[in-house]
């Protein structure tokens, strides 16, 4: 029996030391190098693209399909010197911001609206609910027609896209609010005006800003699609017109620069937070240090 109870306090303390050392070892990392999260985010790209590079040059994956990344980067310092994938780009995020505007800001309005007014959430939420699953990508055509090939169609793809993702994430930041702020806004004879702008807006903006951000990103992923179609340039007309005469450096060109844009999106945004909303920067930063 003795000999049974040192067994199991041996593997109870065994697992302790393991459970243990992981930590203890972060730890001692993190002392080590205090931007160990920034070297693991620049790390785990090069190492993907690294691996790619090998697996190329060693015949295990097919080069007609997936060119190595040294080509691409080759591929893409051609079409920098001609300027030829600048003005694609410069064509897509024209594209994106000015129908990002064009929705973002009638469904911050019309979100703040829903969220206060139970009149107008009984008028728009039913038509929202109806309508929010309906592909956007599918009513392309349907702008076409109305539109034309040109930019307002462009325009009217990403405007769709982007209000119904702002309405919805800023109604439910607005519901989130506390009643209280409510009621004391009511109680001191808060104008419709100083709802909207001083109780509503401000305790919405982490919702609002989350909508944003996603907004933007889906934005991007709709005009690519739509470019494949309705377009003479941007990248999503690259990507299609060099998978059409199989021009497969090219097109990863365009996937590359689809990738850089989503980045820049989501690092302004960051930025963006930063300012608006410095204490949530801060609170994550306390959260990291516990982990």
């Amino acid at each position: 029996m003795n000999a049974q109870r040192d067994s199991v306090e041996t593997m109870q303390s065994d697992a302790h030391a393991l459970s243990t050392a992981k930590p203890a070892l972060w730890r001692r990392f993190r002392a080590l190098a205090p931007g160990s999260y920034t070297l693991l985010s620049i790390a785990s790209p090069l190492l993907l693209l690294a691996i790619w590079e090998g697996a190329c040059r060693t015949g295990w994956v097919n080069t007609g399909f997936f060119p190595p990344p040294s080509a691409v980067l080759d591929e893409l310092t051609h079409m920098i010197s001609t300027g030829e994938i600048l003005v694609h780009v410069g064509v897509s995020l024209t594209r994106i911001l000015a129908g990002f505007l064009l929705g973002a800001v009638p469904g911050v309005l019309i979100g703040l609206a829903v969220g206060l007014s139970p009149v107008v959430r009984a008028l728009v939420q039913p038509l929202v609910n109806a309508t929010f699953p309906i592909p956007k990508v599918a009513i392309l055509p349907l702008f076409i027609l109305m539109f034309g090939m040109g930019e307002l169609s462009k325009y009217a793809i990403i405007a769709v896209t982007v209000v119904y993702l702002v309405l919805i994430n800023t109604y439910e930041g607005v519901r989130d609010i506390s009643p209280l702020h409510l009621d004391v806004g009511h109680n001191f004879g808060a104008s419709r005006l100083m709802m909207f702008r001083d109780i509503a807006f401000p305790g919405a903006l982490p919702q609002i800003l989350a909508g944003l951000r996603i907004s933007l990103g889906v934005a991007l992923l709709v005009i690519v699609a739509a470019e494949f179609v309705g377009a003479k340039s941007g990248i999503g007309f690259l990507i299609w017109n060099s998978w059409q005469v199989f021009e497969v450096e090219k097109m990863y060109v365009g996937l590359a620069a689809s990738a850089v844009l989503g980045f820049v999106f989501s690092l302004g945004f960051d930025l963006l937070e930063r300012a608006l909303l410095p204490w949530r920067v801060v609170a994550r930063g306390h959260g990291r240090r516990r982990a």
